[in-house]
């Protein structure tokens, strides 16, 4: 994606960041040591902000590193933020980390997804949980919400799907609100709309209750037999200056039980990575 220059000028941009946080002029003002007055008078274009302005209301207003350089833009400045090819040279020390981080989690899943939920990373344990999809959800750009949810993806295999799903589904309208990303807001409206596979019933309805009083909620998806049990943490970078990196986001699932522990330790060692 690449970022547009536009027609509305900074002011009406800004304005609609703060409604969409919900802040007053002056509570965004007390926040960026300005006054209420000079925010009224930088949305209704009365006044021309500096860059540093600019990225002081979007720092406060919580403000996507992509969307911060159409904010540059409208005001007349040139982006602040590179966007760098993740196969490129420039990120070269930042994919060889990422692979380290990615092997040395093994044999537990993990894996890096952009702002669309692409994968662009995984280790060995998550090609564990995905062993036996369908080419047409495995074939890049593979994407992780629809590889979860699909009818024919890891969704009949997860045990608690309604509330698995309800919390995937809560995460991605968040993100809606913060990036205001229509590939986002597509994405969410095709995997929302996926009917539930056959069975995937109540909490109440299930046969199996969960043994553990889990400390968050776990994925608890069938493998071989078995039920795995997960619980995830989500990792961005701080204060990311490339909007590549900025839309970057490690997930990590952690064994939720003692069986899974054991499970994912008796398996052979994971090979080296290509």
């Amino acid at each position: 994606m690449t970022t547009l220059a536009t027609d509305t000028g900074v002011g009406p941009l800004l304005r609609g960041w703060r409604e969409q946080r919900r802040l007053s002029q002056l509570e965004l003002a007390l926040r960026a040591d300005s006054s209420a007055r000079h925010i009224s008078f930088i949305e209704t274009g009365r006044s021309r902000p500096s860059e540093e302005m600019i990225l002081r209301l979007a720092d406060h207003l919580e403000v996507p590193v992509r969307e911060r350089n159409a904010l540059l833009l409208a005001a007349g400045y040139a982006p602040r933020f590179t966007e760098s090819a993740l196969d490129g040279p420039r990120l070269e020390t930042l994919r060889e980390g990422i692979g380290r981080l990615l092997a040395g989690y093994d044999p537990y899943p993990a894996l890096v997804v952009d702002g669309s939920y692409t994968v662009v990373a995984a280790n060995q344990g998550i090609g564990l949980l995905m062993a036996g999809l369908p080419e047409h959800l495995l074939t890049p750009p593979m994407n992780a919400m629809r590889i979860t949810l699909h009818p024919e993806g890891l969704a009949p295999r997860i045990r608690n799907l309604r509330e698995w799903r309800g919390h995937l589904l809560d995460q991605m309208e968040r993100q809606i609100g913060l990036a205001r990303s229509e590939a986002l807001r597509t994405l969410y409206e095709e995997v929302a709309a996926y009917p539930l596979p056959e069975g995937a019933g109540d909490p109440e309805d299930r046969e199996d209750p969960e043994p553990y009083p889990y400390f968050a909620l776990p994925m608890r998806i069938e493998h071989d037999g078995r039920v795995l049990s997960f619980v995830s943490s989500i990792s961005t970078f701080n204060t990311p200056m490339d909007v590549t990196v900025a839309e970057l986001a490690i997930e990590t699932f952690l064994p939720a039980d003692p069986e899974t522990v054991a499970y994912l330790r008796s398996l052979p060692a994971p090979g080296p990575t290509r």
